[in-house]
């Protein structure tokens, strides 16, 4: 893809574009990454070498979280996302600029290109003519197609309908052209359709329920750089370089996501040149001074759109009272986790958006920790001490359990500290650790657990909007499509939701949620505890990997990964 071919979508893009004052903000400083246009992206190396002609060797992904949900549209989690990047295709991505490039789409839409009608409500979409599916089978606009009415499928689990559901009229013009209708203006689309990957019509078409595709979960085919090879449970996923990929590479032979649920053993493993990159939760804190003394590795702290929360199931009895969740607020000592378990690196945050979005909410109040006005706002409410210090309301005991990935080690530490603190206040919390694909599966997506500690990147690509996350509507133990797994209801904050889609005004948009952040702050489904800034690590010889703070896992781009010589 050539640089002439990439467009700028600005009411998106505003206040991410990674500049140079931006750049020395995150302590990456001039010559630590280099720029090298939408083919090799962000380089860590001063000067890019050049691609084999043909793909060669093998790059080893190591994950902390495996990969289990390979239906793109389903319900996912975000280390799901680095296999779908490298096995589909969405009609355009986004890179670190926040700059949209096509993909399966021939060309972004814009008004300038008559792609969108002036009001926001007419879609023309144009694709390549060249892309197949690693079966072989043409790619066209008929699949396009099936994938919107597949996501509004009221049978089909879809993983988020919030924006497709207000696509309307859709038409297949030609095999490389479909046109839709918007029910209203929905400003963040474009980046929702930047992580809509497709999947192929000729294969799921039949099923007579489209939540029940073995042969398909069991092989998946889609039209990315790297075709499926194998899954081995517990250990691994393999890639295969695709030969009729239509954009640029792919230039290794084998892609591997390997599973090190140990976040200890994978870092071991990086060290001693088993894995090549360590992805997801990257490299932990306690182990950066020393990785960043070992030979010919990189490792650089970026910062990400995750916020690290606590998340509280305010369906159950527990949470509902908001002076509870605001007590457990006071009595959280965010200064020692940050300072002390994860060695300063990550900075403290108010919001669920990240200080890089120009959404972003900078007059939320401030933390305190407080544990005195912790116990007065629950003795206030009526939360009264038991015989063994733990208070109560209404026969409703202030106990509960908090879940998290089993063998996250500095996870862990922050849980025991908060165990401590609570403790303190009348508040008894107890640890319930799970392998990933438990704790991120049904227990989480359905609402099962009481709280969580989690990180989430709340954001759409580089759009604010947080619609899946915090409208009652979204609430997937209720039936909804989406991920409002604290069960968060607020009325005022559906309607500035809706307020801040339906416009393309950007300053409009910025009131709207910067409102919905007050009330996101005061109500706390989430406790904020920290943005991410993610130790990444790679191997000094491998080129084109890019850091992009635009997407939820930095794989997006393996298709230009290569081993220098």
């Amino acid at each position: 893809m050539t640089d002439t071919k990439r467009q700028k979508v600005g009411i998106l893009a505003a206040g991410l574009a990674p500049n140079r004052r931006r750049l020395m903000a995150m302590g990456l400083g001039a010559g630590a990454l280099v720029w090298s246009g939408p083919r090799l992206g962000w380089l860590v190396q001063a000067e890019a070498s050049t691609p084999p002609a043909k793909p060669t060797g093998q790059i080893i992904i190591g994950l902390s979280q495996e990969p289990t949900v390979f239906h793109p549209l389903r319900l996912h989690i975000e280390v799901d996302e680095g296999v779908y990047f490298n096995l589909f295709s969405a009609l355009w991505r986004v890179d670190p600029q926040g700059n949209f490039l096509p993909d399966l789409a021939a060309e972004i839409p814009t008004l300038a290109n008559g792609g969108i009608s002036e009001d926001g409500l007419q879609w023309r979409v144009k694709l390549r003519d060249n892309v197949k599916w690693h079966d072989g089978t043409p790619f066209t606009a008929d699949d396009v197609k099936f994938n919107l009415d597949l996501i509004n499928n009221p049978k089909f689990a879809a993983g988020r309908r919030a924006g497709h559901e207000l696509v309307k009229d859709i038409k297949v013009v030609s095999p490389t052209e479909i046109t839709w209708r918007m029910e209203h203006a929905y400003a963040p689309y474009p980046s929702i359709l930047s992580w809509t990957f497709l999947v192929p019509k000729h294969l799921l078409e039949k099923a007579s329920d489209p939540n029940n595709t073995p042969e398909f979960l069991a092989h998946p085919v889609g039209t990315g750089a790297f075709t499926w090879v194998e899954r081995v449970p517990g250990d691994h996923i393999a890639l295969a370089a695709y030969s009729g990929y239509h954009g640029g590479g792919p230039y290794v032979e084998r892609l591997i996501f390997k599973y090190v649920p140990d976040l200890t053993v994978l870092y071991t493993q990086f060290q001693t040149g088993e894995i090549d990159y360590i992805g997801i939760q990257g490299i932990t804190p306690d182990h950066y001074a020393e990785a960043k003394t070992l030979k010919d590795r990189v490792v650089t702290p970026v910062p990400q759109p995750f916020v690290e929360n606590i998340a509280f199931n305010t369906g159950l009895p527990v949470f509902k009272d908001r002076a509870v969740r605001e007590a457990l607020y006071y009595a959280l000592d965010k200064k020692s986790i940050i300072e002390q378990i994860y060695y300063g690196l990550p900075s403290p945050i108010e919001s669920f958006l990240p200080p890089q979005s120009w959404a972003f909410n900078p007059n939320l109040p401030k933390h305190e920790f407080n544990l005195e006005k912790a116990k007065q706002l629950l003795t206030d409410a009526g939360w009264v001490p038991g015989s063994d210090g733990v208070r109560a309301k209404d026969g409703v005991r202030l106990e509960f359990t908090n879940s998290t990935t089993a063998g996250n080690h500095v996870r862990e530490q922050a849980q025991q500290l908060l165990q401590q603190n609570w403790q303190e206040i009348g508040a008894k919390m107890n640890i319930s650790n799970l392998p990933p694909a438990v704790m991120w599966g049904d227990y989480w997506m359905k609402s099962k657990f009481e709280s969580a500690m989690v990180g989430i990147d709340f954001m759409v690509g580089p759009d604010p909007d947080a619609t899946d996350y915090f409208s009652s509507r979204s609430i997937g133990a209720k039936g909804n499509s989406g991920q409002n797994t604290t069960q968060y209801d607020n009325p005022e904050v559906d309607a500035l939701l809706q307020q801040g889609a339906s416009t393309v005004d950007v300053e409009k948009r910025k009131v709207a949620y910067q409102k919905m952040q007050e009330f996101t702050r005061r109500d706390l489904p989430y406790l904020p505890i920290f943005q991410y800034t993610m130790v990444q690590g790679v191997k000094g010889k491998l080129e084109g990997f890019a850091p992009n703070v635009n997407v939820q896992e930095n794989c997006w781009n393996a298709n230009t990964w290569y081993w220098a010589t």
